[in-house]
């Protein structure tokens, strides 16, 4: 059976592959064995399912697929940072029309080379996996490589957690695991809504990979209707939102999508997410050398958190080539946490990480998308 055809083995939950498994003549526990060697043991390989007889395991391999993404890069960091380059096999046309805009199907069926980035972070006794949910990114944040080139097409809710599970394997060999989970890659994960709370649900889930809600991160630049959807979906997920500048001109310039929506309905969406959920929100601010950085913004900043239950997070920007914007001084970013602490904020500085092996959200497909256009135009 072709791969366009075959399901993806983590586009399906518990129900659905009993489901599958039956119509084969299979009893439904063959579809919770299958889940459990790929959940709590990373195998990926049908003819390692050893407790499945050898026609069993032959019949899987041709009806289902395991792994959809090809890596493409591996780089580990001085730090052990991981970041995984990944190329996703081509979206056929009639899957195309609900995953990718049809303006980008090619001639033959197909969507264009479709990358995204997904990256291990080991920090204490936490591996947190920072994945994305779309190929490229509608925002087009005037400082982030993700949206350069503009949006390619959504993730299905399988390739989302492939991301997860690809970062998780090579940990289990360890003896350790991915503990948290945050949609902090490529993509805008409220864009692609649906697909990011089916993946979420498989991360969460028992026969999934088990992980908390509470350890499980969204990161939006701010879509204030998605944002009480999700606030009344039940789950406790933290919720992060992309802020970048402390006031509406400011983040107009840096965020062409902020020109919908402001600071202040964000707030309010913020404070309804908390009324549902009890969770502080976390209020992410790049710090753009000379740009937003500046004491006058760290108030302005110290304004805005106190209007809810929130926790802010600086980031030191990552330089991204062919960008016009510097990563701050130490002395700069210091005297604007020391801003928000004098103002009762709760503030942290993120550690940068992967900073030598292109750690910018989006950098690493960027550079290897310039490698490739210049190698195909002789340049």
């Amino acid at each position: 059976m072709p791969a366009a055809n075959r399901p993806h083995i983590f586009d399906l939950d518990s129900a659905s592959l009993r489901e599958l498994v039956s119509q084969w003549g299979w009893p439904a526990f063959r579809a919770d064995q299958v889940l459990e060697w790929v959940y709590r043991h990373a195998v990926a390989d049908p003819a390692a399912m050893t407790n499945l007889a050898a026609r069993d395991r032959q019949m899987l391999a041709e009806r289902v697929v395991f792994l959809a993404g090809e890596t493409v890069a591996d780089l580990t960091g001085s730090d052990r940072t991981r970041k995984l380059l990944l190329r996703w096999n081509p979206t056929p046309l009639a899957a195309s029309r609900r995953d990718t805009p049809v303006s980008l199907v090619l001639a033959n069926g197909t969507s264009p080379v479709q990358e995204t980035e997904c990256v291990m972070i080991p920090a204490d006794d936490r591996r947190t996996a920072c994945i994305s949910s779309q190929v490229g990114c509608p925002v087009g944040c005037t400082f982030c490589a993700s949206g350069i080139g503009g949006l390619d097409g959504n993730l299905t809710a399988g390739r989302i957690v492939e991301q997860v599970w690809l970062l998780n394997r090579d940990l289990h060999a360890l003896g350790e695991r991915i503990s948290n989970v945050v949609f902090m890659g490529m993509g805008e994960p409220l864009a692609n809504y649906a697909a990011v709370m089916r993946a979420v649900r498989t991360l969460m889930a028992p026969w999934g990979l088990h992980i908390g809600a509470r350890r499980i991160t969204i990161s939006t630049v701010g879509l204030p209707r998605a944002i009480e959807r999700l606030a009344d979906e039940a789950l406790p997920v933290t919720l992060a939102i992309s802020l970048h500048a402390p006031n509406d001109a400011l983040r107009r310039q840096l965020i062409p999508w902020a020109e919908y929506t402001t600071i202040a309905d964000l707030m309010d969406a913020g404070r309804y997410y908390f009324t549902q959920t009890g969770r502080e929100v976390t209020l992410e601010y790049i710090l753009l050398g000379g740009v937003n950085d500046r004491p006058e913004h760290a108030d302005q900043l110290a304004s805005v958190a106190r209007t809810l239950r929130a926790n802010v997070n600086l980031i030191r920007y990552n330089e991204v080539a062919g960008l016009p914007y510097e990563r701050p001084g130490d002395a700069a970013v210091r005297t604007f946490q020391e801003v928000l602490v004098q103002r009762g904020v709760n503030v942290h500085i993120r550690a940068s990480r992967g900073r030598d092996i292109a750690a910018a959200c989006g950098q690493l497909r960027h550079e290897h998308r310039e490698s490739r256009e210049a190698s195909s135009t002789g340049g």
